[in-house]
């Protein structure tokens, strides 16, 4: 086992203790999936696939879908990589990504290979934190991977091997919200875009770290996000993106 096999394991065992473990975390994920699930056109043809499923919690809430990551685990589906998909031109419905967007050194060469594998009017939905004034430190000081709010993002569309490991917690931010890289994503559409107050995931201690409020205070937090969320820019720590082939796309 390599090195990164090796930590990336623990990792994932780790998160699926904390999840079998914690009540409160599964149902604040239970919200996140609803929103994505808000966003699933199901009147479209083709598999939906989770792309860097981890511990495979999705399928709590769409046990349709097909659950992939770069390593093997019994509760996956398949293994692929995102850049390379396994599947037939035109094939899926849906590529979901969830915490992943921020881990794609090229973000545009995975949408050229989602664009092959999705159907015409097939979406790309990323679930990722949105960096604000109240979440940078967060995010920035409590969380190992790094916020690179000001380093370059790499464009191209594609990405030779061998891929490293790469993470860059801003990147959503920057890339869908603050309109950094003029033009960018060529050939898509965004069709939602919005980014939330999650202070009762915050709080939560998420997979890693203990709750700091009981599991009662949870609809109680929930509206308070709900309020804050009014003022992204100040408050909101998740953001949730919804991409398909543009119009002049279509049909090609």
């Amino acid at each position: 086992m390599t090195i990164a096999l090796e930590q990336h394991q623990i990792e994932i065992e780790a998160n699926l203790r904390a999840w079998q473990g914690k009540p409160l975390l599964r149902e604040i994920y239970a919200g996140f999936y609803e929103r994505i699930v808000q966003q699933i056109d199901t009147s479209l043809p083709g598999a939906i696939v989770e792309i860097g499923s981890g511990v495979g919690n999705l399928k709590s809430r769409l046990p349709q879908s097909i659950a992939t990551d770069l390593f093997p685990n019994p509760w996956l589906d398949l293994v692929c990589d995102g850049y390379e998909l396994p599947f037939a031109d035109g094939s899926l419905s849906h590529l979901i990504l969830f915490d992943v967007f921020h881990h794609l050194r090229a973000p545009g060469a995975f949408l050229r290979e989602a664009r092959r594998a999705l159907q015409p009017q097939g979406r790309v939905i990323v679930f990722d934190p949105y960096i604000s004034l109240a979440s940078w430190p967060v995010y920035g000081l409590l969380h190992h991977e790094p916020v690179a709010i000001k380093e370059p993002i790499n464009l191209a569309t594609e990405l030779a091997r061998p891929r490293d490991y790469y993470a860059a917690q801003g990147n959503a931010t920057r890339l869908f919200f603050r309109a950094e890289g003029a033009g960018w994503p060529e050939g898509w559409e965004v069709f939602h875009r919005e980014a939330f107050s999650a202070f009762h995931y915050v709080l939560s201690g998420g997979f890693s770290k203990p709750a700091l409020y009981p599991a009662g205070m949870l609809g109680a937090l929930r509206g308070v996000d709900r309020v804050l969320s009014c003022w992204p820019r100040v408050f909101a720590a998740r953001c949730l993106v919804g991409l398909r082939p543009g119009a002049e796309q279509v049909g090609k």
